[in-house]
């Protein structure tokens, strides 16, 4: 059991390491607004790959397809929003950062947009059972899964560190930042409609 839970450890990491929508909006909201956003933006994707999990967990296959299909509406929803946000974003003139404010939807977003990924979705449903012992039950599963989502929460937070730390380094490049900002919002919203279901 150790062993999967390290070989899953290790596993996650690589995938947190490799940036898809999720990490783009993180680095988005972090350059934007900072790393307190960036770290409820990923409190907010944690959840929504979590609302996924509980579908994994409960192993059921039929709703799991279901679910894929019936999120395609939801997803280009976020495609949307995300891409108008960036060209928003892009456009906007430089501000300065000491008037922004938190803002509340933040975490609701990040969690609409990781819920409506149905690659993720799908790749979850056949990722994480390959590190359940032979004959494992769902106590097993659970485990699997929290470890899962503790990974991908810490490595997530790293990428919000690191982008609000440039963040802090473009100060006085409001433009650029702003420029910067837009860009990762079209990548996510980019990202999300290329996730298709497998």
């Amino acid at each position: 059991m150790i062993e999967n839970l390290l070989a899953l450890s290790i596993a996650t990491a690589v995938l947190v390491a490799i940036p898809g929508p999720n990490v783009a909006l993180i680095v988005a909201n972090s350059l934007r607004f900072g790393l307190r956003d960036g770290a409820v933006t990923v409190l907010g994707t944690t959840l929504g790959v979590a609302l996924q999990l509980v579908l994994v967990v409960l192993g059921m296959t039929a709703l799991i397809e279901f679910a894929a299909g019936a999120l395609a509406w939801v997803r280009w929803a976020g495609v949307a929003y995300l891409i108008y946000l960036g060209v928003r974003t892009w456009l906007q003139s430089a501000e300065d950062l000491g008037n922004i404010g938190p803002k509340p939807a933040v975490f609701w977003r990040a969690c609409m947009i990781a819920t409506s990924n149905p690659k993720t979705l799908l790749f979850n449903a056949a990722f994480l059972p390959q590190f359940l012992a032979t004959g494992a039950g769902a106590g097993q599963f659970l485990s699997i899964a929290a470890v899962f989502l503790t990974v991908l929460l810490l490595g997530d937070l790293l990428w919000a560190a690191f982008a609000s730390s440039a963040r802090r380094a473009l100060i006085s490049y409001g433009r650029l930042r702003n420029r910067l900002t837009g860009a990762f919002l079209v990548a996510a919203g980019i990202g999300l409609a290329l996730s298709r279901r497998q």
